[in-house]
């Protein structure tokens, strides 16, 4: 066996052998890269070398935005929700142009036709109908007028501009000042499925509140510890004193909730709110007590009728009403609303209070009285 003492002399010697090996890989690689061309020229043979590739570098050609995402107002008043759209300049006018405004349900999963306007057709749609109309403040101003807002009304709307292929929206909350409170009828405590409980508060000059409602309420110290029906179908209750009874000792303040419930089966309190009114609430002044029937006779003589207990709540809430007699109300309760604690009327806080669903033939109590402007 030879062995190569001279460097120079055996890098001679095995230079033409790697030369070869990698002439070979070269020529491998090049017949691979031809064979894998050719391939490609046939799937892709419809490309063309001059195809062109439009890229958009100014994004959507209309825009719709809101200068005001939440509008708070009143029942009775009237609010604009604000709404505008810019068109690209370069875009020729269309008379198909078309705005469209809906109410959202509160999972969003279902809208609820409020107005649609394309050109000089306009139309309004369900309870909305003869209530709303566009702003028209200017070219691109799509913004939406209510009358004579409704408690039902409350919630969110959605503004669509649609322009030929182009689409665009904006979402607007309509919020109201008002006051969220506790009802469970003369039967007792958790006895209304949810639609019952709908009615309930319609009753009481009121709906059924929303969660948001409520949690604004709890933040303005609402505390209560029965669980009351809200409009999503949920079954929550506020907490400002956690107590044993009461969401546990020792456990943070919050909104508890049930989550959602069985409308049909499940039985539980309400919470309903109401908002400002048009008319005027009162104590009656009279020269004796009153059984319920006489109650009610006597706010009719008085060209009134007997006050419900939304109407009591947004006079004491809203208006700031104190009177320290208890009286008839509606429902066949009898309640007084304090707004400035004193001896022997609520000297600790500020509110209306509950004297229970006592016998209507007993002549104890006056009677508040409501009297509409209509």
């Amino acid at each position: 066996m030879e062995v190569c003492r001279e460097a120079a002399r055996c890098n001679s010697k095995e230079t033409p052998l790697v030369l070869k090996n990698t002439m070979n890989a070269l020529l491998l690689f090049a017949l691979i890269s031809l064979s894998f061309a050719d391939d490609f020229e046939q799937a892709y043979s419809d490309l063309g070398h001059d195809r062109t590739i439009y890229i958009s570098e100014n994004g959507p050609k209309l825009a719709v935005v809101t200068d005001q995402a939440k509008v708070i107002s009143q029942r009775g008043a009237n609010a604009t929700l604000p709404c505008k759209f810019h068109r690209d300049p370069t875009l020729a006018p269309n008379p198909k142009l078309r705005i469209k405004w809906t109410k959202l349900t509160y999972d969003y999963l279902k809208e609820i036709d409020v107005f649609v306007a394309m050109g000089f057709h306009k139309k309004s749609y369900g309870r909305f109908h003869g209530r709303v109309h566009l702003q028209d403040a200017g070219e691109n101003d799509a913004s939406l007028v209510i009358n004579e807002l409704t408690l039902e009304d409350y919630g969110k709307y959605k503004c669509e501009v649609i322009d030929g292929l182009e689409d665009d929206t904006v979402v607007v909350s309509l919020d109201l000042q008002g006051i969220v409170f506790p009802y469970f009828p003369r039967l007792g405590r958790y006895n209304l499925n949810f639609h019952d409980a709908e009615k309930a508060c319609q009753e009481q000059d009121a709906i059924v509140a929303s969660f948001d409602q409520l949690y604004e309420a709890w933040r303005g110290g609402l505390d209560w510890c029965n669980a009351g029906w809200l409009s999503d179908g949920s079954a929550q209750y506020p907490i400002t004193k956690p107590r044993e009874p009461c969401g546990g000792k020792g456990t943070v303040p919050g909104v508890r909730n049930y989550g959602l419930r069985d409308k049909e089966k499940n039985r539980y309190d309400v919470f309903c709110f109401t908002s400002n009114y048009k008319g005027r609430f009162y104590y009656l002044i009279h020269p004796s007590k009153l059984t319920y029937d006489e109650a009610v006779q006597a706010c009719q003589k008085d060209g009134a009728q007997i006050a419900k207990v939304g109407q009591m709540y947004a006079a004491w809430k809203l208006l700031g009403y104190d009177r320290c007699d208890a009286g008839w109300l509606a429902d066949g309760s009898v309640r007084y609303p304090i707004s400035r604690p004193r001896r022997r009327c609520s000297p600790t806080e500020a509110a209306v209070r509950f004297s229970g669903f006592p016998d209507k033939k007993h002549k104890l109590y006056g009677v508040y009285c409501f009297k509409g402007n209509n």
